[in-house]
């Protein structure tokens, strides 16, 4: 079975109007719980160890209080509350599951996560911890993982988690996301991939793949995907013009190669705010039903898929 991990029975409240999709992580769930290849588990809360593994302890200790100054919430984009605090840590847990699991089987995910613009001292962005690299620590530390890499397709570039590995050779951060978006303050990943307004599934496809090469090429050891979906063209926040194909296809270059490579791949379903919300729900269960069918071995990983990208772009 695939397990995937959950944290929405944890409720936080947002003022009326918020724009952060809070049902989307439900809406999930309830779409993916009658799929009988997936095993859904209510996440554990993170403990404060693996948060500190990456995050200062003033900034750790400031949140869990509700201490923060307000300026630094405001960054954060949410209100504190207790219900926040409890909710952060299970989203953060979820990945650290999913990341355990992911080592023994080969793949997990959680309906949550992606949390990749808080950095070690602040969180941006509605990121509290950064759960990829907290989990990235976590399995460095304590499998005894050699070199890993972070694959982030969100819209919005991965700064939090460039900044944390920027001066770590072990680890290689690779972002893909429109140049002209959120946060306007880039940080150095491993390789950046920007992105003009608009950029249809055949420019982003032909240039991924050979962003990809030079993960592979890495060799880590566990990758973690951060699958945003928010290159959706209906994404409110996103301005680029992907289609649900077109992120299927973006999926299946990576699931199939680390697939083959039988590298473990931990899936966090990062940002998404499509107008309606299902169409962020729908591309999300989308990534993990093809995760299950190309490690199921429905969709062959020996079909290489460098020929499916380039059929597709000509």
């Amino acid at each position: 079975p695939f397990t995937l991990y959950y944290c929405d029975h944890h409720h936080f409240p947002l003022p009326e109007g918020h724009k952060f999709p809070i049902s989307k992580y439900r809406l999930l769930r309830e779409e993916l719980q009658t799929d009988t290849r997936f095993t859904l588990v209510a996440s554990e809360l993170a403990k404060c160890h693996d948060i500190l593994r990456i995050h200062d302890l003033v900034y750790v200790d400031g949140f869990l209080n509700g201490t923060l100054e307000n300026p630094v919430m405001r960054r954060i984009g949410f209100p504190w509350s207790p219900e926040l605090v409890t909710r952060t840590l299970a989203s953060a847990g979820a990945t650290l599951s999913a990341t355990r699991t992911a080592l023994s089987t080969g793949v997990s995910g959680t309906l949550a996560g992606g949390t990749h613009h808080a950095s070690r001292n602040e969180g941006s962005g509605f990121c509290v911890f950064n759960d990829l690299a907290i989990s990235l620590d976590w399995a460095r530390s304590e499998r005894g993982i050699g070199r890993a890499a972070v694959i982030d397709l969100d819209v919005h570039q991965g700064d939090g988690t460039a900044a944390i590995f920027e001066e770590d050779p072990a680890v290689f951060t690779l972002s893909l996301h429109g140049a002209k978006n959120f946060p306007f303050r880039k940080r150095h990943s491993t390789l950046d991939v920007e992105l003009e307004d608009f950029t249809n599934d055949e420019h982003y496809l032909a240039v991924l793949e050979p962003a990809l090469e030079k993960v592979w090429q890495f060799a880590p050891e566990l990758i973690i995907f951060q699958a945003g979906v928010d290159t959706l063209k209906a994404d409110r926040l996103g301005r680029l013009g992907l289609t649900r194909e077109g992120l299927r296809k973006r999926d299946l270059l990576v699931l199939r190669t680390a697939a083959q490579l039988q590298i473990p791949i931990v899936i966090t379903i990062g940002g998404g705010y499509s107008e309606p919300i299902d169409e962020t729900v729908q591309a999300n269960a989308q990534t993990f039903r093809t995760a299950a069918e190309v490690f199921s071995g429905l969709i062959p990983t020996e079909v290489g898929a460098r020929a499916e990208s380039k059929s597709f772009a000509e």
